[in-house]
C-alpha cells in the first residue's frame, strides 16, 4: 500500500516519482484513490488547463512541445498529460509521438505523462480530471492536455479543459472533417499549423467562413481567433499563447471560467456516481431479483421501465 500523505507532500515539492506514482494510482483505479483525491482536493484549483486536440498528423505533439517552451520562457511550471483513449489491447498509452517532447525531459519545471484510459467506464471523463488534479496540486501552473484521435475524444477533452485549442493543417481536408464531426463548436482558439505549406491561407479562410456560419454572437461574446503556426520552427507560438491568455482573461471577466470549472466538477461527480451504480447493478447479475424481473418482462407481465425502477430501488436500498 502506498503512503499517500508522503506521496502528496513529495508531489507538492515537485518530485517526479511521487507525481508518477499518484497518476498510476489514478490510472489503475486504486482502492486508495479516494484517499488520494481527499488529500489533493484542497491543494488544487490554481492551474490553467488547456486542451490541445485535432486530427492525427496535424502536429499536436510538436505544437504542445512548442507551447511548453513558450510557457517555460515565461517562467511557468508546466504539466503535459498526453491522453490516448485508443489503446485497449496493451492497456498502455501509445508513446511514439511523445519523443518530440523529449527536449523537455530533463527540465525540472516540466512534467510529461502519457496516459491511457484503460477502458474505464466513462473513458476520458474518468481518469483525466483526477490526473489533472495531481498535476495541479504538484504546482503546475499550466497543464496541457493533448489527445490522440478524432470525434468523441475531442469533445471529451473540451469538457476537461478551461480553454480548448483545435489544430488543423492544410491539405488534410480538416475543415470539411471538422464540419462533419461538429467539433468546430468546441474550439476556443483555432490553429492552422504547417502554415508554410500550400493551402494554409485557404484553410484559414474556410475555417473563418465556417465559424461565421455558426450561431450568432452577442456583443462581448468570445470570437475564437485563428492563428497560423509552423510549430516545428516555433513560428506563431507566441501568438497562440497570447490568444490563450486573452481567452483566459475574457473568461475570468465574464464568469465563464468559474462556470466551466463548476460544470467540470459536476461531470466528474456524476461519472463517479454512475460508475458506482453500474458496478452495483453488475453485482446483481445472477441475483434472484434480477432473474425474477427478467422472467416477468419476457412473459409480458411487466414492462421494462417498471422492472428497471424496481431494480434501481433494490440497488439504492443496499446503499
Amino acid at each position: 500500500m502506498a503512503d499517500v500523505p508522503t506521496l502528496v507532500e513529495q508531489a507538492r515539492q515537485g518530485r517526479p516519482r511521487a507525481v508518477a506514482r499518484l497518476i498510476s494510482l489514478v490510472e489503475g483505479a486504486s482502492p486508495q484513490l479516494r484517499e488520494v483525491m481527499a488529500a489533493l482536493a484542497p491543494l488544487a484549483g490554481g492551474a490553467y488547463v488547456v486542451g490541445v486536440t485535432g486530427s492525427p498528423g496535424v502536429g499536436k505533439s510538436t505544437s504542445t512541445s512548442a507551447l511548453v517552451s513558450a510557457y517555460r520562457r515565461a517562467g511557468k511550471r508546466v504539466g503535459v498529460l498526453a491522453v490516448d483513449p485508443s489503446s485497449p489491447f496493451s492497456g498502455g498509452a501509445l508513446l511514439g509521438d511523445r519523443v518530440r517532447m523529449s527536449e523537455h525531459a530533463s527540465d525540472p519545471g516540466v512534467y510529461i505523462r502519457s496516459m491511457a484510459t484503460r477502458g474505464h467506464l466513462g473513458g476520458l471523463a474518468w481518469a483525466a480530471p483526477q490526473a489533472i488534479r495531481v498535476l495541479d496540486a504538484a504546482g503546475c501552473e499550466v497543464i496541457l492536455v493533448e489527445t490522440v484521435g478524432v470525434g468523441q475524444s475531442e469533445v471529451e477533452i473540451a469538457a476537461q479543459a478551461d480553454t480548448s485549442v483545435l489544430l488543423l493543417a492544410p491539405g488534410m481536408g480538416d475543415g470539411i472533417q471538422a464540419a462533419k464531426a461538429g467539433i468546430l463548436e468546441i474550439g476556443d482558439v483555432y490553429v492552422v499549423n504547417k502554415a508554410d505549406r500550400e493551402g494554409a491561407d485557404a484553410t484559414a479562410r474556410e475555417l473563418n467562413h465556417m465559424l461565421g456560419l455558426g450561431e450568432a454572437r452577442s456583443p462581448g461574446d468570445w470570437r475564437p481567433p485563428i492563428v497560423k503556426t509552423v510549430a516545428a520552427r516555433g513560428e506563431g507560438i507566441d501568438e497562440v499563447v497570447e490568444a490563450l491568455e486573452k481567452h483566459r482573461a475574457w473568461m475570468e471577466e465574464h464568469g465563464v471560467l468559474a462556470e466551466r470549472r463548476m460544470r467540470r466538477a459536476a461531470g466528474e461527480v456524476e461519472t463517479i456516481a454512475v460508475t458506482a451504480l453500474r458496478e452495483r447493478i453488475g453485482d446483481l447479475h445472477g441475483d434472484r431479483r434480477l432473474g425474477a424481473l427478467a422472467e416477468r418482462v419476457a412473459a409480458g407481465g411487466l414492462d421494462p421501465y417498471t422492472a428497471a425502477d424496481e431494480l434501481v430501488a433494490a440497488v439504492t436500498e443496499r446503499g
